[in-house]
């Protein structure tokens, strides 16, 4: 798309800045699925339903998703990504694939793998906001939407590329793809989008299960992103997140023993608007926030623009409910080492980044998705709490109609 184009196409989106009060709030992106659009998903895969009957299966799970949302008083919703089979496959789907490496080997022991290209060139085969314009037809509050990296897409080839297809090849049109991707998604109405960056904290873990993790690894995909934050205007880019945590499937996590303090210098190097960092379940919240107000204060001493920073306040593996209490206190603590002028509210992962998550700490994905809700009813609540006492009577933010 050419850059006057681009702008055009964000410009009718209607996407604005962030306002100047009060403490922003969003979820990450992905919601369990109930129980029932599982099953439909599985019987369409051997034949037992139709198309037809999935995209019905499909629909009312977004159309109930959306509603939940704003019944928590929500002020941005998403479809919680009812219609994707994971955070890494849509733009794939239908693509001549074949299973790769393994991605991620979880602490209780399942592992992930990555789909691997068969056959070139890539191309994105579906787009997030084929997505954003299906809730739009639902509800007329702000929509966010989470996309897929251009590092995750770029453990689809392997380093020698595909036959006369070269690696650098595959990454400019990764590149290419992405930026394409988030600028549909504003065009298609979305007030944020955020990138999916689970690799990163997971490069750094050095797990020999995982052939392509190390520290070189996340040094290339922080350049990646920022070849995609560079196909943007300065609009979009403050309009796009980069979300960090240490991975939630099966209610278990793949690299929670890295410590931040090792990655976070090299995520704040990623020119976005804003990030989306795990904190409620780390071990020490308030240092997750103290390390995330160093690296703000860094960028400032050299004359950068410091980012927005949402801090995790729910914690999606653990069943065990949040307090709108608890989350109040964790934002003022942050507060501390955050000027609240840059501090906002998620939660600490998509609840359900697999399509088919069996969530065995929760007991069934149906009662997993209710304790979903509650607890962004409870994050939602406990940003107001939070922003009434950091600053006055003040209205959570959400996005921009």
């Amino acid at each position: 798309m050419a850059a006057a184009a681009a702008a055009h196409a964000f410009g009718a989106a209607g996407v604005r800045p962030w306002p100047a009060d009060g403490l922003p709030t969003e979820q990450v992106g992905s919601l369990p699925r109930p129980s029932s659009l599982q099953r439909a998903v599985l019987d369409a895969e051997i034949g037992a339903a139709s198309g037809e009957e999935l995209a019905a299966a499909q629909d009312l799970a977004v159309r109930e998703t959306l509603a939940r949302l704003a019944e928590t008083g929500s002020p941005i919703v998403s479809d919680g990504e009812q219609r994707r089979e994971s955070f890494a496959s849509y733009p794939l789907a239908g693509a001549d694939v074949e299973a790769g490496p393994v991605f991620a080997v979880f602490a209780d022991g399942h592992h992930r793998v990555v789909p691997r290209l068969a056959s070139a060139p890539f191309r994105f085969q579906s787009w997030a906001a084929d997505d954003v314009a299906a809730a739009r037809a639902h509800t007329d509050l702000p929509l966010k939407q989470a996309v897929i990296s251009p590092s995750m897409l770029s453990l689809t080839i392997p380093d020698a590329g595909l036959g006369d297809y070269s690696r650098e090849a595959f990454l400019d049109d990764v590149v290419a793809g992405c930026a394409e991707d988030i600028r549909r998604c504003f065009a298609a109405g979305a007030s944020r989008v955020s990138i999916d960056f689970t690799e990163g904290r997971l490069a750094l873990r050095r797990d020999v299960r995982a052939p392509w993790a190390g520290p070189q690894a996340l040094a290339g995909f922080i350049e990646l992103l920022n070849r995609v934050l560079d196909e943007l205007g300065d609009a979009e880019r403050s309009a796009v997140g980069v979300h960090t945590c240490p991975g939630n499937d099966n209610d278990s996590a793949h690299s929670a023993d890295v410590d931040y303090a090792e990655l976070l210098p090299e995520l704040f190097q990623i020119e976005a608007g804003y990030f989306l960092v795990q904190a409620a379940g780390e071990k020490d919240p308030d240092r997750v926030a103290r390390l995330v107000g160093r690296e703000i204060g860094a960028l400032q001493a050299a004359g950068r623009a410091a980012p927005r920073v949402l801090l995790g306040v729910t914690n999606p593996t653990n069943p065990k409910l949040e307090t709108a209490e608890q989350v109040r206190d964790q934002l003022v603590r942050a507060a501390r080492f955050v000027p609240p002028e840059l501090l906002g509210s998620t939660d600490d992962c998509g609840f359900s980044p697999y399509l088919i998550d069996e969530k065995p700490r929760h007991g069934s994905p149906d009662y997993a998705r209710d304790v979903a809700f509650a607890k962004i009813a409870a994050r939602v609540r406990g940003t107001e709490l939070a922003a009434a006492e950091l600053a006055g009577p003040a209205q959570v933010i959400g996005g921009a109609r």
